[in-house]
């Protein structure tokens, strides 16, 4: 059997020249008629991780882990864990660029945070007297009873609030911010409007057991881990 050799040639298409080995050779086109290409900026989520049992962190804490390895800047901020004698002259660093922030706080905190009522009674005659709030109570002239744990728990939100406003993170995981608004230990509208104020490169992870409706509402991912069913 005898095998025929079939050269090809190259296929001329109208408006385009032969080039060096007869490739068809591109049309030059002016600078005018290049599309300019826009890099997308990257932009982060709010993302919340919640579940009725403890279990929501730890998968978080292990995400939060690998991108700090990967070159991220990582803020974990923990509100009501407590008994490890952190707070924020003692927070840990992991990776060496990932900082896991705790209260000085003796234990942890699963109560609701003790203040102060505003108004202090009064005898029924003094109910006129100026100054009488609802019921015939008068503003106590004397300061609210400081609340240690509170001021504790304020002082690692104000860290992370810094931090995550000024830019300074790639990623904030916040654990257990809902449990500490319902607690009465943050201002839930002050938590509200930072995150709304936060810059857009950043990933917010937000994880516990309760989570206000502001804050679901607010959120691009919702994970609920569930079981028994």
């Amino acid at each position: 059997m005898t095998a025929s050799l079939i050269q090809h040639q190259p296929r001329r298409e109208p408006g385009r020249s032969l080039g060096p080995a007869g490739r068809p050779q591109a049309p030059a086109r002016s600078s005018a008629s290049r599309s300019l290409r826009l890099v997308a900026q990257q932009e982060g989520l709010i993302q919340i991780h919640t579940a009725s049992f403890r279990g929501s962190f730890s998968g978080v804490f292990s995400q939060a882990l690998r991108s700090a390895g990967l070159g991220s800047r990582v803020l974990i901020t923990q509100f009501l864990k407590g008994g490890v004698d952190q707070g924020l002259e003692a927070s840990l660093w992991l990776c060496g660029r990932l900082q896991w922030l705790r209260p000085a706080v003796a234990g942890c905190l699963s109560e609701p945070c003790a203040t102060a009522e505003p108004y202090a009674t009064v005898n029924p005659a003094d109910s006129l007297a100026p100054g009488a709030g609802p019921s015939g109570l008068v503003a106590s002239p004397l300061p609210f009873v400081s609340d240690p744990d509170r001021e504790a728990v304020e002082a690692v939100w104000a860290y992370s609030r810094d931090q995550l406003l000024a830019g300074q993170i790639d990623q904030l995981v916040l654990d257990e911010l809902g449990l500490a608004v319902d607690l009465g230990y943050l201002c839930a509208a002050e938590v509200t409007a930072t995150l709304e104020r936060r810059p857009s490169h950043v990933d917010v992870i937000l994880t516990g057991p309760a989570m206000p409706a502001a804050l679901m509402a607010m959120a691009d991912q919702v994970t609920q881990l569930r079981r028994g069913f």
